[in-house]
């Protein structure tokens, strides 16, 4: 089908260098639609604030752009979708946000389910930690019906998109630069998985290299799209922080994954939580947060089987036997002689070792002979 002349006259705008979703808006509410926008002479357009003579001349030739009949036809070879701001395709938790786009490329579907989406965010260099509590929440949030967002980066927004895909789930990616230049390179496959099964996203032009300064543009509408907004291991400087910041302007729940305190990759996650936002623990908290339910509650309403509470990390200070002692209590409260049996501790070398754990603080101890951990 061939585009509406509105839609023609939107890409013009989009496609004109220096005009962002600010400038956008300023220029359609002073002219009232895109023909006229286009239409306007250079002094008019000069009237709109911030744009200038040069900007001004720009908009002036867009209509006559010959790159809007080359976007055109990548978007028809890609099977792209153009969703414009305030017609009913385009998605309300977006249009809500401060600054949304113009127009939003899609490939793959939106679906009413997106309406309940987390965010799992994270470092690009994350730990062995780090990918397992990703992947754990990650399969865990999608077997309970929620849709994972996330940026298709390397680290554990890779790892957040493959486990809700394992998992049978729904999953979005919003990528920085273009739909025809995936980056990066090496997740090609597994952005043509994601659209299969969810949906790629992006504000930017097709043939538009992810240059580093739209990555913070882009975490805008990884938050905007999702209710809850998980930070799963950062840095102090990761640019998942970036995401963090921009949800708590849009009003969007955070978490973050607490790491050791001595752990660098954690620094940015244990800071959040020393600042206040809501501890993640793991699947059992988002829900709580999202359905006011547990994973348990959830599984049942979904017939889904329930996911188990994410590990803990486990405390530096342990011996090894102790590490098997709170390995074992992971699936929750035992008894003394259930940990002797299944251990194969001798009960006075299981006792000194609980004992020890319940001084460090690792483990408490519960009526019962049961122990726990802290």
């Amino acid at each position: 089908m061939s585009p509406s002349a509105e839609l023609r006259d939107l890409l013009a705008i989009h496609l004109t260098p220096g005009v962002g979703p600010r400038l956008t808006a300023a220029l359609l509410e002073r002219f009232e639609s895109p023909a006229a926008v286009l239409r306007a002479t250079i002094a008019e357009l000069c009237d709109v604030p911030h744009i200038g003579p040069k900007l001004a001349q720009y908009l002036t030739r867009a209509a006559g752009n010959p790159e809007i009949n080359v976007e055109l036809e990548r978007v028809a070879k890609a099977q792209i979708r153009l969703l414009v701001k305030n017609t009913p395709e385009y998605p309300a938790s977006i249009a809500s946000i401060p600054d949304p786009p113009l127009l939003l490329y899609v490939r793959g579907e939106l679906t009413p389910a997106d309406a309940c989406a987390v965010a799992l965010v994270g470092s690009r260099h994350c730990t062995d930690y780090g990918r397992r509590i990703a992947s754990r929440l990650s399969a865990g949030l999608a077997r309970a019906g929620a849709t994972v967002v996330s940026g298709l980066a390397r680290g554990i927004d890779g790892v957040a998109h493959r486990a809700a895909l394992e998992a049978g789930g729904r999953t979005i990616a919003v990528l920085a630069g273009g739909l025809s230049r995936i980056y990066p390179p090496e997740h090609k496959e597994l952005a043509d998985q994601v659209a299969a099964s969810g949906a790629l996203m992006t504000e930017s032009s097709m043939a538009q290299e992810p240059l580093p300064g739209l990555f913070p543009a882009r975490n805008r509408l990884i938050s905007g799209l999702s209710r809850v907004v998980i930070v799963v291991e950062a840095g102090e400087a990761s640019g998942a922080l970036h995401t963090a910041h921009h949800a708590v302007e849009q009003g969007r729940t955070v978490m973050a994954v607490p790491g050791p305190v001595d752990a660098a990759a954690s620094a940015g996650c244990n800071a959040l939580i020393r600042d206040g936002v809501a501890l993640c623990r793991g699947v059992d908290d988002v829900l709580e947060e999202l359905h006011g339910v547990s994973a348990v509650e959830q599984a049942a309403k979904t017939g889904a089987a329930p996911t188990p509470t994410m590990e803990k990390p486990a405390p530096p200070s342990l011996t090894d036997e102790q590490r098997r002692v709170w390995d074992f209590l992971a699936g929750g409260a035992r008894t003394v002689d259930e940990m002797a049996q299944q251990l194969g501790l001798a009960a006075q070398q299981l006792g000194a070792g609980l004992m020890m754990m319940e001084m460090k603080r690792v483990v408490r101890r519960l009526p019962g002979n049961r122990y726990e951990r802290s």
